[in-house]
């Protein structure tokens, strides 16, 4: 069909794909199948500005967007950026889901080691590692799962590794009201290894300290000396 000025609506399942997504972050849910391309009748009526801007980049490029292997690309790309920034959509609410408890303890609870992937908001390219968050109850704790889902909650979205460090931070400070936060991000940026000065390997660490963290010096050697302190392997 021409695709100069085509129709377009909300196509369901890909909607319904994405939140399927949310709700993996939201929920804990598994990670959820891909719902396929839509039938070729709705892929005949259905064309998505993005769809269509992907297209005018592979032309500019000097590529042929009809040719075989990237004649599904804009569709393709338009999904994956949605699945890539659906942490726009997570309702912070729905993640939590109750899961803060009223417990007698006191002392430091770290989490270290959790992978992320997220998107430089500068070029749109990966940056990727691993996020350490721990805290100093008030007498509330949250659930153990829930401190991955909220790295995953804002690295989904087009970010700079510094606000990411304190959205993550901050979150948990308005959540627990502990006597404390701090989160150390470190991470490899693919902008850095694929252009301009091209140094690969290169990484960037990025920490937010709030409260006793930041205020008190033995609170923060503490939680510094859990991040060197290897992980047991089970």
């Amino acid at each position: 069909m021409p695709i100069d000025q085509p129709p377009w609506n909300d196509q369901l399942d890909l909607e319904a794909h994405v939140r399927r997504m949310v709700e993996s972050i939201e929920r804990g849910e598994e990670e959820p199948a891909d719902l396929g391309a839509p039938a070729p009748a709705e892929q005949d009526s259905l064309v998505h500005p993005v769809e269509l801007a992907v297209r005018e980049i592979l032309l500019e490029i000097g590529e042929d967007p009809e040719r075989d292997g990237l004649a599904r690309t804009p569709e393709r790309m338009h999904r994956m950026w949605l699945e890539l920034t659906c942490g726009y959509r997570v309702d912070p609410d729905r993640l939590i889901n109750g899961a803060v408890f009223d417990v007698g303890y006191s002392e430091m609870v770290v989490i270290k080691g959790i992978p992320f992937y997220s998107l430089c908001e500068h070029h749109m390219l990966p940056f990727l590692g691993t996020a350490a968050v721990g805290y100093l109850p008030r007498g509330r704790v949250i659930g153990l799962s829930k401190i991955p889902r909220v790295v995953e909650m804002y690295a989904r979205r087009l970010q700079v590794q510094e606000r990411m460090t304190q959205q993550i931070a901050d979150f948990l400070q308005q959540k627990l009201n502990p006597y404390g936060v701090g989160v150390v991000i470190e991470a490899e940026h693919l902008c850095l290894a694929m252009r301009g000065v091209q140094k690969g390997g290169a990484t960037m660490v990025t920490s937010s300290v709030l409260g006793a963290f930041r205020t008190t010096k033995e609170t923060r050697d503490e939680f510094m000396a859990h991040l060197e302190r290897a992980v047991p392997r089970v």
